[in-house]
């Protein structure tokens, strides 16, 4: 407790004296006795804090100066032209990326189905007014397409020609409505290797509508659904997926059974495509069927 005592009594003392010092200083003046210890204090300290400020004035200098020369604004524009180089580069490297990638599923199912084709891309689609959809390609006649020919890209039906010039193409989408394809279900043990045979109409983008010709016949959600083939291949082959049942509507009474089919195609941004020139010598039956 004594201690305690003497510790504040000490720092009462030293602050009354701090305060008595400061006073005499500031009243003092130019004659303040207090004016040589102050000077030794700016002579201890003062290099200190020119060094400081001499090593931080060009450093803010040049902060505030960047970008306001013709050398600078040079390097500026320079950099931002590298930039937005490199940043096109990487997009068209993705392009590039994604368009090989199309081209190999492309590859892969006219080798499975055993189909000669020619590769094409899509240049423009037609304005889909009053639901009509087509396509313009860039493969006419000189690369041996004639009008009546099928049309698919790595997963399933796109559509036919149906006019050609020398070097593109018009495509009737599978998905407009003017365009019907002869397709079966997926299967063992019915006409070209499927269990039930109908005609597929084009829906938009998003489903077709199937008749079956069998009223009775089952067909469960999820089956697949494929191009039944054209007499002599034209204008689609056997084979080519179309997409898969998503659901069937009774029709008691009636001839035909109408089911709704899922398109594999993307009508709206197919890119890659290939134009069948000749049908397979034998129908590749289910062996296109995407895996589940």
């Amino acid at each position: 407790m004594r201690a305690d005592k003497g510790t504040r009594l000490l720092l009462a003392v030293l602050l009354a004296a701090a305060f008595a010092m400061i006073t005499m200083d500031a009243r003092g003046g130019t004659r303040s006795p207090l004016r040589p210890l102050r000077a030794g204090g700016e002579a201890a300290f003062g290099p200190v804090a020119r060094t400081v400020a001499g090593a931080t004035e060009p450093v803010a200098s040049f902060v505030h100066g960047f970008g306001h020369s013709d050398a600078d604004r040079e390097q500026i524009a320079k950099l931002k032209a590298e930039n937005a180089a490199l940043r096109e580069q990487n997009e068209t490297s993705a392009d590039a990326r994604a368009r090989a990638a199309e081209l190999d599923k492309l590859l892969h199912v006219a080798s499975v189905g055993g189909y000669r084709t020619v590769p094409a891309r899509v240049l423009a689609f037609a304005p889909r007014q009053q639901g009509a959809w087509s396509a313009t390609i860039d493969a006419g006649t000189v690369d041996g397409v004639r009008p009546g020919m099928t049309v698919l890209d790595g997963d399933g039906l796109v559509g036919r020609t149906v006019t050609v010039g020398a070097g593109t193409a018009t495509v009737l989408l599978a998905a407009d409505p003017r365009c019907t394809v002869g397709v079966r279900t997926a299967g063992a043990g019915g006409p070209g290797g499927g269990g039930a045979v109908g005609l597929a109409t084009g829906g938009g983008a998003g489903e077709l509508s199937v008749q079956f010709y069998d009223p009775q016949a089952d067909i469960p959600i999820g089956t697949p659904v494929l191009t039944f083939g054209s007499g002599g291949g034209s204008p689609f082959v056997p084979g080519v997926p179309l997409g898969t049942v998503t659901s069937v509507r009774p029709t008691p009474g009636a001839l035909t059974r109408t089911a709704t089919v899922k398109p594999y195609v993307d009508y709206g941004g197919v890119q890659t495509v290939g134009v069948v020139l000749t049908p397979p010598r034998t129908d590749p039956r289910d062996a296109l069927v995407p895996p589940k």
